[in-house]
């Protein structure tokens, strides 16, 4: 969910999505995989809301793949 009101906010997708953004801005193209594993260094979060957090950022026109299929920051 994105913003529930029955759980706490660090098992949201809004709050989780932050620290995919943190760790996306310091490399503007970066693989999935490595994306991850950088957002595991700033934050513990499972491999299913990660991608939960990367279709909303997509959804919301923030991250999309480059013709090499590296997440990007969108401009």
């Amino acid at each position: 969910m994105l913003l529930p009101d029955n759980i706490h906010p660090e098992n949201t997708i809004y709050y989780n999505g932050s620290f995919v953004l943190k760790a996306l801005q310091e490399n503007q193209a970066i693989d999935f995989l490595e994306l991850y594993l950088n957002t595991q260094k700033i934050c513990k979060m499972s491999m299913p809301i990660f991608l939960l957090c990367l279709d909303w950022l997509f959804l919301l026109n923030i991250v999309s793949l480059d013709e090499r299929g590296r997440v990007t920051l969108c401009s």
